[in-house]
């Protein structure tokens, strides 16, 4: 559905994209998950057609991005990060100027204008100005009309800033069902939590370039290790604590311990070696890494602007 071959973009001295490469096949829902200034809005206006890329080639349902015009822009519909809606027309109004510039008319305009109301949960407030709408109502809204024309590609850039968690899960349920009748999603966020629960595959980009690309499972078994288990010292001798650093990396604070567990340690054995050191079982937390520790290992934890 869509090929991004080796795509720079500059701004000045600041390259916003470096080299990226990325194919996604129809029917997928693809998460593109970085930090602030990541690259992951360039990517989406270049793949949208807003702005030109300095290198590189850009496919949309088999079509140049560069060369293939209306074909490539039809077979995509696009919710920007920010709103794209005029205020002061009603939410029936901004439908009706949008779908117009996609080129419906007349009783098929208005039978989509009837669905995607319907899809967002704002038809009862069809009649009121946008200026009146709550952000999450607004976002919806927003998604409504890059549905308009039924596109095959749907790009969301971080669709769910600031908005309330009864629009967030409104908008999701929406995305997966679209998805399941085979609309295809690219959808960049930097909550991990989001593309935990949407996406079927995810692609880690900062500084311009993809630092990881697969499903969940395949990204958190690129971390140094698969489970940390944490446990209170609670007066043991340090041989005991000794005993179990065995496992793995031991990290010893002034009250507890975390081990991270090598690879291929089976939990039997490391819990037989606890109860032998004296440790009762109920001692131990396990933690097995998550989306987010994989991204700061990739990224760092410094703040960002």
């Amino acid at each position: 559905m869509l090929e991004v071959t080796s795509v720079t973009k500059r701004y000045g001295t600041i390259t916003a994209l470096d080299g990226i490469s990325l194919h996604i096949p129809r029917g997928e829902f693809f998460g593109l998950l970085g930090p602030n200034g990541a690259g992951k809005s360039t990517l989406m206006s270049l793949v949208a057609g807003l702005r030109a890329p300095d290198a590189g080639g850009i496919r949309v349902d088999g079509v140049s991005r560069e060369a293939g015009g209306g074909a490539a822009v039809h077979a995509l519909g696009f919710a920007p990060q920010s709103i794209a809606l005029y205020e002061e027309l009603t939410a029936e109004e901004n439908l009706g100027v949008f779908g117009r510039l996609c080129g419906l008319a007349g009783s098929a305009l208005r039978a989509r204008i009837d669905e995607c109301l319907a899809a967002v949960q704002l038809n009862d407030r069809r009649k009121h100005p946008v200026k009146t709408y709550s952000g999450g109502m607004q976002r919806r809204l927003n998604l409504a009309a890059a549905l308009l024309h039924s596109p095959k590609l749907l790009l969301c850039d971080e669709p769910t800033v600031g908005v309330d968690p009864q629009s967030r899960n409104a908008i999701f349920d929406l995305l997966q069902r679209l998805n399941r009748e085979g609309l295809t999603v690219i959808y960049s966020t930097h909550y991990m939590e989001e593309a935990t629960r949407l996406c079927s595959r995810i692609g880690i980009i900062d500084h311009g370039r993809i630092l990881a690309l697969g499903s969940l499972d395949q990204l958190i078994a690129r971390l140094p290790s698969t489970e940390v288990v944490t446990f209170a010292r609670n007066g043991a001798a340090s041989a005991a604590v000794a005993a179990l650093a065995w496992f793995g990396t031991l990290r010893e604070q002034a009250d507890s311990c975390e081990l991270h567990l090598a690879p291929g340690v089976r939990l039997a054995e490391f819990f037989a070696a606890a109860q032998s050191a004296g440790f009762p079982d109920r001692a131990f937390q396990l933690k097995r890494p998550t989306l987010e520790d994989l991204f700061l290992h990739l990224t760092g934890k410094t703040l960002r602007e």
